[in-house]
């Protein structure tokens, strides 16, 4: 069910209603709306899918009670253990095992030997699989650091974990955050059911008139590349650049806002990322809930930044690398993670390369690998750029998208860049401009708003 369709605009305010207005006298009994508006929500898309999120509720609910009540050490990491090599696992087979492989297959092939190709499967890629793995995962660490107490609450537990607004694209939310509001008993308050509205209107309108906007350009762009002219093929990316922060910190916002609705709380995932002058900068502001994590899981244990400039190069390779797999299995993804790392390495090396201007260049180039199917499209992108002619009409410049609706769009960027951190300026507003800013998003929304509308970007993570 995606949070721009009718089916889900249909499916808020029942779940709203019911979670308020009818079974609002006990904390257990909202909290079992929850988990049953999240299954449905979630079931949506392919009930099969469902065991596997139950399953991995299951084991981490037990191994988080057998972590926390063991004194015995080796036990414990037995069963720390359990929960990362189950959530690996079920990650590792539904999003890995053809790639890897695919790339063995090809890599025996170039050395010479023919190998028949009867070992890849027909998997489907639950969705949010990435995204609920971590979070679960992260619960039984948090246990075992004696850094959280696990509830014995499954039911809230269970809600934790699939959370309908940030199931399949986050925030990844801490079980320290999340789960004492699933515990703690919750009224509905006016004044975050504005702001949240707010919120949801907001991700609406980057996601539906913005990012999907960007997206007809993109699209024609990478369906084009060897007819674009070369500042066509630059804006394309730029234009992309735009999209995917449009497109996933509005999905964010929509599962801030509904939260709020619901009177939860959701850490903020970005915070202006294109204003960044270093990448370790642009890192702490975009997807934070996912850095945070490597961060405190991945990088930290192994040494952080307290450990020779080797070891720390080593240390922020393996980070990326597996960041750049958790995004997908496609080399692609592998090499925007190294573009990424080797921006580390000039902004630890040679900081005074680094600035606003060089840190979103080289965002912007590693987000064609980002965008290309292959690594050979991307190597082909780059290279139009360069051999194809640069200059065009300027009715070409705006081949699929026309010049009123790019007007348009580069008039709303500006506003959303102008305008930013708008959540903290809204509550400071009056009613009354309240009410217009809020009936502005909704007029817009409407009018780009399609019954079918396009999936959202990291919904394939």
């Amino acid at each position: 069910m995606l949070f721009n369709s009718i089916e889900f605009l249909l499916f808020l305010p029942i779940v709203f209603v019911l979670y308020w207005f009818v079974f609002n006298k006990k904390l257990k009994t909202q909290n079992f709306i929850i988990l049953l508006s999240s299954y449905i929500f979630y079931g949506w898309w392919d009930w099969r899918f469902l065991s596997l999120i139950l399953i991995s509720t299951i084991v981490d609910y037990f191994v988080g009670l057998e972590i926390y009540h063991s004194t015995n050490l080796r036990r414990r990491r037995i069963f720390l253990w359990i929960s990362i090599l189950f959530n690996l696992g079920l990650l590792g087979f539904f999003k890995y095992y053809n790639f890897f492989i695919d790339s063995w297959i090809e890599v025996l092939g170039n050395l010479g030997y023919e190998v028949m190709n009867t070992w890849t499967l027909n998997i489907i890629l639950p969705v949010g699989i990435s995204f609920y793995t971590f979070q679960t995962m992260s619960y039984s660490i948090d246990i075992y650091r004696r850094q959280l107490a696990p509830t014995r609450d499954f039911i809230s537990f269970a809600s934790f974990v699939s959370f309908f607004p940030q199931l399949v694209a986050g925030p990844i939310e801490r079980a320290s955050n999340l789960l004492p509001q699933m515990l703690t008993s919750r009224r509905f308050d006016y004044e975050k059911g504005l702001q949240g509205l707010f919120l949801i209107l907001n991700g609406f309108f980057r996601k539906i008139v913005l990012g999907d906007g960007f997206a007809v350009y993109v699209n024609n762009t990478w369906d084009n590349i060897e007819t674009s002219s070369g500042l066509s093929l630059i804006i394309g990316s730029f234009f992309f650049g735009l999209q995917i922060y449009l497109d996933f910190s509005g999905y964010t916002n929509i599962a801030r806002g509904i939260a709020k609705l619901l009177g939860f709380e959701l850490m903020v995932n970005f915070d202006r990322p294109y204003l960044a002058k270093n990448i370790n900068e642009f890192w702490s502001r975009w997807h934070i809930s996912l850095s945070t994590w490597f961060r405190d899981y991945l990088y930290v244990p192994l040494g952080g930044n307290r450990v020779s400039q080797i070891r720390w190069a080593i240390n922020i390779g393996i980070v990326f690398l597996l960041s750049g797999l958790w995004h997908g299995a496609n080399w692609t993804f592998i090499v925007w993670a190294l573009i990424h790392v080797f921006m580390y390495f000039v902004d630890k090396f040679t900081p005074k390369l680094s600035s606003l201007v060089t840190t979103q260049l080289a965002v912007l180039f590693a987000w064609i690998f980002f965008r290309s199917k292959t690594v050979e499209e991307a190597f082909l992108y780059l290279r139009s750029i360069v051999e194809n002619d640069f200059f065009i009409s300027f009715s070409n410049l705006l081949q699929g998208i026309g010049a009123t609706a790019m007007v348009i769009l580069l008039f709303h960027v500006f506003l959303l860049f102008l305008l930013y951190k708008t959540e903290e300026r809204f509550q400071i507003f009056s009613t009354k401009y309240q009410t217009l800013v809020l009936s502005i998003m909704f007029t817009y929304t409407c009018l780009f708003f399609e019954k079918n509308g396009g999936q959202f970007i990291y919904f394939q993570f």
